[in-house]
């Protein structure tokens, strides 16, 4: 049995979240390269020039790069040999949150009640997804999540008769719909199977997937491949301006599911897909 403090834990989160906020992965600065590369339009091109120094700006004088700093996403794989030492760990990764989204000048978006909306001034709580794993270690995946994307994202609870086309048509009408409001370039994470929730919570883990790993799955790396190249027919293009790269990737994790069900899930992410990775 490991024994881990949790204030290693608050340490992670809080420079976690700030690293996800100034700096965007290298998957998707060079996703944001190649799509440049690619785009035909001269109005898309000058968007994607105007992206890149956006994010080199951020870094360089390590400024939030977008406004929307997100509400704080967690993604936790424990190592069932670990134990947790010096108090409560959902405590201690609303505290990391606290000390990075304050500390690290980041805009505080969280309201404590839907409906009365009282801002709680730290942009906690943060949302964790748990999953125990073998082992002693603990990785954690920040992912801090805009709402203008997020507020595009769909869950369709499908027929089994639908099948493969159906599930293609409805990530196509997710991103359709969504159109200039999810910030395009845009990555799409996709849940197949499980239920309503979980199709969902593998959405949004498929947006921490690097840009350009496929699903090790064959049938799923082609349906990656097709639906992007069918987003990219829309002709949405970058900032919903017209254009050839409407998304970067699509991203698709697959789970079991109930005889008499199919339920998809559509998480939209705009350019700015943040996530970070560390293990201790």
């Amino acid at each position: 049995m490991r024994e881990i403090d949790v204030s290693q834990i608050t340490g992670a989160v809080r420079q976690m979240c700030i690293d996800a906020n100034y700096e965007l992965s290298k998957d998707m600065c060079s996703a944001l390269d190649k799509a440049q590369s690619q785009e035909e339009s001269e109005l898309g091109k000058s968007i994607f020039g105007q992206l890149k120094e956006n994010l080199k700006i951020a870094r360089e004088d390590q400024i939030p790069i977008c406004q929307d700093t997100g509400m704080a996403v967690f993604f936790f794989k424990i190592g069932q040999d670990v134990h947790f030492i010096g108090g409560n760990l959902t405590d201690a990764i609303n505290e990391g949150v606290r000390q990075g989204y304050t500390e690290g000048y980041l805009r505080k978006s969280v309201v404590g009640d839907p409906l009365i909306r009282k801002n709680t001034g730290d942009n906690t709580p943060a949302v964790v997804h748990y999953d125990i794993v073998p082992g002693d270690k603990v990785q954690i995946t920040c992912a801090p999540k805009g709402f203008g994307s997020e507020n595009m994202s769909r869950v369709f609870m499908l027929k089994p008769a639908d099948g493969e086309e159906g599930v293609k048509n409805a990530i196509l009408q997710a991103v359709k719909d969504a159109g200039p409001n999810a910030c395009p370039p845009m990555v799409v994470g996709v849940g197949i199977g499980g239920t309503f929730e979980k199709c969902a919570e593998m959405a949004k883990e498929a947006l921490t997937r690097p840009v350009g790993q496929h699903s090790d799955i064959e049938y799923i790396k082609d349906m990656e491949e097709e639906v992007l190249e069918r987003i990219n027919q829309t002709g949405i293009g970058p900032a919903g301006l017209g254009g050839k790269i409407t998304a970067l990737a699509v991203n698709i994790n697959t789970y079991a599911t109930h005889i008499a069900g199919l339920p998809v899930g559509v998480n939209i992410c705009c350019h700015v897909n943040r996530h970070v990775t560390v293990e201790i």
